[in-house]
């Protein structure tokens, strides 16, 4: 395959070359929740040739959104967030096809909204849709590729992948509880930065084909003291 000048320096690593370059350029990954999270993450993914990225969000940009949601500018607020991540994704890579889905994800719309996609990334910032999405791709085998940040940290995971899956279910089975909580809205936005490039990392590697997911592990760091880690579950 010949690999255009865009792609030349990634497809030079062994990792994933010619064939995984390919891979990626035919992958279709959905993107849920176009927040703190999924607009790095649909950046990286955008520019990494990813061939189809869909977008699910319902919601409008703020002006406190611009801390760390990277794709909008103070000239968007009021705006949906689905409308201009597109446009700017398609300025970034005018190979990548978009796909926007301006609804919010719940249990009567998860099924249809995944379907067609190879891997779903989680954007999201409440734990009702993180388990409506847990189920969703849990029962048409999808890979889950989970994130969730909090003030300095951050944490990344892999459901539904590989020999032995594990879900969202399993990292926190209870439900009720989880959902009591409210969603923390203090965060550094270099925090959703990093997290998100983790995420990106765990999609690239599924596709193409390398290195060692984060199924049944779950990756963590603090950026006040850099401690990082890898936990089993």
């Amino acid at each position: 395959m010949q690999i255009s000048e865009r792609y030349k320096r990634q497809a030079a690593l062994p990792e994933i070359g010619a064939e995984g370059q390919a891979r990626l350029m035919k992958s279709r990954v959905l993107v849920v929740g176009i927040g703190g999270l999924g607009c790095p993450a649909a950046l990286y993914l955008a520019v990494a040739g990813v061939g189809t990225l869909g977008l699910v969000d319902d919601d409008i940009v703020s002006m406190s959104n611009l801390q760390r949601q990277i794709l909008y500018t103070e000239a968007e607020v009021g705006q949906p967030k689905v409308l201009f991540a597109a446009r700017r994704l398609r300025e970034m890579n005018k190979g990548v096809q978009v796909e926007i889905h301006p609804y919010r994800m719940d249990k009567r719309n998860a099924a249809d909204l995944i379907k067609g996609y190879d891997i779903v990334l989680d954007g999201c910032d409440n734990y009702q849709t993180r388990y409506v999405l847990s189920d969703a791709c849990a029962e048409a085998g999808i890979p889950y590729v989970y994130g969730a940040i909090n003030g300095f940290e951050g944490q990344v995971s892999v459901f539904n992948h590989g020999p032995s899956p594990r879900t969202y279910r399993e990292l926190y089975p209870q439900e009720e509880e989880m959902c009591r909580l409210s969603a923390e809205k203090a965060v550094v936005g270099v925090t959703a930065g990093i997290t998100a490039c983790v995420q990106v990392t765990e999609v690239l590697k599924i596709v193409a084909g390398f290195g060692e997911v984060l199924s049944g592990r779950l990756w963590t760091i603090d950026l006040r003291t850099m401690a990082s880690n890898v936990i089993r579950f």
